[in-house]
C-alpha cells in the first residue's frame, strides 16, 4: 500500500506538469485550430535559457528570463512564420509547425551537445518523509506551481478581455473578427502563453530525480500530447484531466513494471498511448472534447 501511495502521489505531481504542457497544446488549438508540433522546442528553449543563466543571475531571475524567453520564441514563431500562412489548410499549418520544431530543436541540441545542464533549483535532492512515505521536494513544488499557474490561467481565460476574445475566436473565428476581435493578437498571445507554460514545465522535468536538461528533454512533450488528445484538444478542463491521467498511468506502470514483465519492457513509456487509444475508441472527441456535427 505504501508503494502504491508513493506512486500515486508522484503520478499526480508529474501529471500536473504534463497538464501544463497539454494546456499549451490546447491554448494554441483553441485560438488557431492548429495542432502545434513545435511545442517540444519551446519547452527545450525555456529550459536551456534557465540552465545557461542560473550561474550568472541566480535561479529565480534565470527562471523568469527562461519563461519570458520561451514566450518570446513562441510569439516570434507565430508572427514570423505562422501568420504568413494565414488562411491555409490547418493540416498544412500543422506540417509547418513540424518544420519549425526541427529547426529550433536542431539548433538547441547543437548548443547542448552531450552535456547535461543543471537548472540550479533550490530544492536539490531533499525528500519529505511522512511515516513510510517519501516524496521529493521537487515533486511537491511541481504540483503546487502547476496548480497555481493553472488556476491563474483559468481565471484569466474566463474573466480577462484576452480570455473572452479567445473563447469567441474558438466558437467562430469569422464571427469574432466581424465583432472586432483581432485574431492576430489572440493567436500571438496564445503562442506566448504556451511558450511560458512550456518553460515552467521544462524546469520540473529536469530537476531531481532527473540529472538535468539534455537533448532528450524535449521528448517529454510527446508524453503530454496524449494528455491533450484524450482530454479533448479544444478543452482546457480536458488538458488538466488528461495530464493527471497520463501522469498516474505512467507512474503506476513504471512502478509495477517488474510485475508486468509479460507485457514487455518500457511499459511506462507506452502506457499513456494505450490509455489514449482506448479512450478515443470510446469517445473519439476525447473526454471533454466537442463533437462536431455536420448536416448532410
Amino acid at each position: 500500500m505504501t508503494t502504491f501511495t508513493e506512486l500515486l502521489l508522484n503520478g499526480f505531481s508529474m501529471g500536473s506538469v504534463y497538464a501544463l504542457i497539454a494546456l499549451g497544446f490546447v491554448v494554441i488549438f483553441r485560438a488557431t485550430e492548429v495542432v502545434n508540433f513545435a511545442h517540444a522546442s519551446l519547452l527545450l528553449a525555456g529550459g536551456y535559457l534557465t540552465a545557461s543563466l542560473h550561474d550568472d543571475l541566480g535561479f529565480w531571475p534565470a527562471l523568469l528570463v527562461g519563461i519570458a524567453g520561451a514566450a518570446v520564441v513562441g510569439a516570434a514563431v507565430e508572427f514570423l512564420v505562422m501568420r504568413r500562412y494565414r488562411g491555409a489548410d490547418h493540416s498544412v499549418l500543422a506540417i509547418v509547425t513540424i518544420g519549425v520544431d526541427i529547426l529550433l530543436t536542431t539548433e538547441l541540441t547543437r548548443r547542448l551537445g552531450t552535456d547535461v545542464l543543471p537548472l540550479g533549483d533550490p530544492w536539490g535532492d531533499d525528500v519529505l518523509t511522512l511515516g513510510p512515505i517519501s516524496l521529493a521536494h521537487t515533486r511537491i513544488a511541481a504540483f503546487v506551481a502547476a496548480a497555481l499557474l493553472i488556476t491563474v490561467f483559468l481565471l484569466a481565460f474566463r474573466y480577462t478581455s484576452w480570455g473572452v476574445a479567445m473563447r469567441a475566436a474558438a466558437e467562430s473565428a469569422e464571427t469574432a473578427a466581424l465583432m472586432g476581435v483581432r485574431l492576430g493578437r489572440v493567436s500571438l498571445g496564445a503562442w506566448a502563453v504556451a511558450g511560458a507554460l512550456a518553460a515552467v514545465a521544462a524546469l520540473f522535468l529536469t530537476v531531481f530525480p532527473t540529472p538535468g536538461l539534455e537533448r532528450a528533454t524535449s521528448l517529454a512533450a510527446l508524453k503530454a500530447f496524449p494528455a491533450a488528445i484524450l482530454g479533448g484538444l479544444d478543452s482546457t478542463t480536458g488538458a488538466l484531466v488528461g495530464g493527471l491521467v497520463v501522469g498516474v498511468t505512467e507512474s503506476l506502470a513504471t512502478g509495477y513494471q517488474s510485475e508486468l514483465t509479460f507485457l514487455g519492457r518500457g511499459l511506462g513509456d507506452l502506457a499513456p498511448y494505450l490509455v489514449m487509444t482506448v479512450i478515443l475508441l470510446i469517445r473519439p472527441a476525447g473526454l471533454f472534447g466537442t463533437k462536431e456535427l455536420a448536416r448532410v
